[in-house]
């Protein structure tokens, strides 16, 4: 589990630190507007692609991380499905998505966007087969050579031709050489596979997915109904705000995306055990607060200078949005892992009311606010409906095998409150934000360690005696 995360998040952390410069260059080069017209436009397509992938990559990695032998079998009827739906969202993206956007800009942008959902649910769809040997190295340098290959592009085609569209070729065409990358690696395994037309098993496929479907449309609605309602009642400019508050919060999102992957195959195999998986769950759990909670309590405290360092002042009026989103991180780390804790247990049936519930409620709030209150209505909409689903998740998964966190949580909360003290007085003193940062950062691992905190031992083990 160990090695898996290390590869999981140095391959994730990496690849999006380069691509995150192609992102703030693009933000700054095409300015709000422009941007906005990007994200618009891959925030339409990808709601139009919900239901490209189903939640078959999980059940395939479940399933062989149980018994390799079925392997072949729910790969191949996962192809097939794979295929089947990819084609009808790009269908949906290309002909149907013009009609409901009012966005004329982004609407030659949806073809092209259409491909780049398509390679990279596919490549995703191929890492079914590492996630379930546990040999995450795989996918890590899949992800680094994507990420490359995407900023590489997208800075060249920008720099001839400072466009959204130029950046969402650069984006297509990287996530298509990451497509050929993990096909080309796992070339010898699925060299023999072909899609399988079991009906049969497919139907049951079906009919384990569509619980696990519902969280991937709720993580959907999340990121793009948000974006599709403000391009709708306020255009492209604040739109281009909102993302920009948005990314920094969605690339916080994979700290504990790359920790449930790899606990996931763990997850699976200790879910026969109640004692076993409450402990590697609690302390993961555990790990989830202690990586959320200075992030969030540092994040608020410094939100306008984040802004701006990343930015520039065109963006100062996303520097409120960005706070509130942030609120959303200690919400989302613990979620993420219920989540697969959940799947791992067979019981993804238990959440489907709690998705629904969380789909209408975004929406509706959308509704509400953003006429009212712009972005940063937006931003409330989203913190309030995560709250809701986390709260109803946390009790899901205490009913399936009740476990507990809170008292492992004071020696964190404590540090969080001396780095966030420190925080205040670096930033009256006029420090830089960058330093302000690092320096925090520094304060908080030292005061979990004067404080003996035990979750230190799992991330930085003492030295030994040999």
């Amino acid at each position: 589990m160990a090695k898996n995360a290390f590869w999981l998040t140095t391959s994730n952390v990496f690849g999006r630190i380069i691509k995150a410069a192609l992102i703030i260059y693009a933000a700054r080069v095409l300015g709000a507007s422009g941007y906005g017209i990007f994200s618009y436009a891959v925030s339409l397509a990808a709601f139009f692609s919900i239901f490209s992938d189903i939640g078959i990559s999980g059940i395939v990695t479940r399933e062989a991380a149980k018994e390799k032998g079925v392997l072949e079998k729910y790969f191949s009827a996962g192809l097939t499905i794979k295929l089947f739906l990819t084609s009808a969202s790009a269908v949906l993206v290309i002909f149907v998505a013009p009609l409901f956007t009012n966005i004329k800009e982004a609407v030659a942008l949806l073809p092209l966007t259409a491909i780049l959902i398509a390679a990279d649910g596919l490549r995703d769809f191929c890492f079914s087969i590492t996630r379930a040997w546990e040999k995450m190295e795989l996918e890590g340098t899949i992800n680094i050579a994507t990420n490359i290959a995407i900023t590489v592009i997208g800075l060249l085609v920008l720099i001839v031709h400072p466009t959204p569209k130029a950046l969402l070729l650069g984006y297509t065409l990287g996530s298509a050489i990451g497509l050929v990358s993990s096909v080309w690696i796992l070339r010898k395994t699925i060299a023999g596979f072909r899609p399988s037309f079991d009906f049969g098993f497919i139907k049951t496929l079906f009919k384990d997915a569509w619980p696990f479907a519902l969280m991937g449309l709720l993580g959907t609605i999340m990121v793009n109904t948000d974006a599709l309602a403000i391009g709708y009642f306020r255009g492209a400019f604040d739109l281009g705000l909102y993302s920009a508050a948005q990314r920094p919060v969605l690339l916080l999102y994979l700290l504990p995306a790359v920790l449930s992957t790899s606990l996931f195959p763990g997850f699976a195999r200790l879910a026969k055990d109640n004692n076993r998986f409450r402990n590697v769950f609690e302390t993961s759990m555990s790990l989830a607060f202690l990586a959320s909670l200075p992030i969030f309590a540092g994040g608020l405290i410094l939100a306008k200078g984040i802004i701006l360092l990343l930015y520039g002042a065109e963006y100062a009026g996303a520097a409120a949005t960005f706070a509130v989103l942030l609120l959303t991180v200690v919400l989302v780390f613990p979620q993420t892992l219920i989540t697969n804790a959940i799947f791992a247990y067979n019981r993804q049936k238990s959440f489907a009311l709690i998705v629904a519930l969380g789909a209408i409620g975004n929406l509706v709030l959308d509704i509400i606010f953003i006429p009212r209150f712009g972005i940063i209505g937006s931003a409330t909409g989203t913190l309030i409906t995560q709250a809701v689903i986390t709260a109803m998740m946390w009790r899901a998964m205490k009913k399936i095998n009740d476990f507990h966190v809170w008292p492992r949580l004071k020696k964190i909360a404590l540090a969080t409150f001396v780095m966030s003290a420190v925080a205040i007085f670096l930033t009256f003193s006029g420090v830089n934000v960058l330093a302000n940062i690092i320096l925090c950062a520094a304060v908080y691992a030292i005061v979990l360690i004067k404080l003996r905190e035990s979750l230190i031992q799992v991330v930085a083990p003492k030295k030994f005696n040999a």
